[in-house]
């Protein structure tokens, strides 16, 4: 039996415990995303002045999709390709976002990621949804990628995380990898904070409870610094461009899921040409935010 410096603290119980509602993926729920949709399509066309491209080049079967997420706790990147994803397809073609644990369980927040479709990020998730043939986006990064630095916005961050490789394999789907940037200009990390986490967890143990290992520096809106655990700002008006690139088909041998070789190549291709598209995009903006 464990003793009781390895059971699970309040925080890390309360945390599970609502992380479990989203274990199981559900459609979005219709009445929340007909009720959202007139201040969503806003936002994505005068506030975000949001561009899509690459729509021919999404597979006519399930897929994984993966990409970069940026801009703190908000990640409006990653909420404008899911809101392109269900219009585009008319909502015929369920795309589930997925999100950290501590967004998952957090009041409010979570409640709403549920209703609009969004799953836990963990493998069990993932592949449940896979395997009733609906479309799932991850962010590998998860954390690291979204909390870094203003000053590597444009660099494609997926954490050296290869489990999306082996969830591709072990589901039999191909792997669609999507470029963004500007998601990063809605607010401006100023330092990872590593140091502060490292800091505060030598008191509280919070590393292990909120599986992060930063704490970020912000500078927005409304807060001038601020540190940011959960949202502590409102995304700027950036502007957003998003470009679906190629599929990478993958081995459907799960004993390919082991390989350690072939996983590491196939990450090593995504992460290339997600930098790849990154580069295209960026070079199309001429000032921070604007776009």
């Amino acid at each position: 039996m464990a003793d009781d410096a390895e059971q699970p603290n309040i925080l890390q119980r309360l945390i599970q415990w609502r992380v479990g509602a989203a274990m199981e993926p559900h459609p979005p729920n219709e009445t929340v995303m007909k009720l959202q949709q007139p201040l969503v399509d806003f936002l994505e066309k005068y506030y975000f002045r949001a561009e899509f491209e690459g729509w021919d080049r999404v597979p006519d079967r399930t897929c994984l999709v993966i990409g970069v997420h940026s801009g703190g706790a908000l990640t409006m990147d990653a909420w404008s390709l899911v809101n392109a994803w269900q219009k585009h397809f008319d909502g015929k073609r369920t795309l589930h976002g997925t999100a950290h644990d501590v967004l998952m369980a957090s009041p409010g927040l979570g409640d709403y990621f549920r209703a609009v479709g969004v799953i836990a990020a963990n493998r069990k998730s993932v592949g449940a949804a896979l395997e009733k043939g609906e479309d799932v986006v991850v962010w590998p990064g998860g954390e690291v990628d979204a909390m870094r630095s203003w000053w590597k916005r444009d660099v494609a961050t997926l954490g050296g995380r290869t489990g999306f490789v082996k969830q591709a394999i072990r589901s039999g789907v191909p792997i669609l990898p999507v470029a963004t940037v500007g998601g990063h200009d809605t607010v401006f990390v100023l330092s990872e904070g590593k140091w502060l986490a490292n800091a505060v967890d030598k008191v509280t143990g919070l590393k292990k409870t909120l599986r992060g290992a930063n704490l970020p520096i912000i500078a927005g809106f409304p807060f001038p610094i601020a540190v940011e655990i959960l949202p502590a700002h409102v995304p700027l008006p950036a502007k957003i461009r998003t470009e679906i690139l190629d599929p990478i088909e993958v081995d459907t041998d799960p004993e390919r899921a082991e390989d350690t070789a072939y996983v590491q190549k196939i990450y090593d291709e995504v992460e290339s040409v997600i930098q790849a598209g990154m580069d295209r995009l960026a070079a199309k903006r001429t000032l921070p935010v604007l776009g």
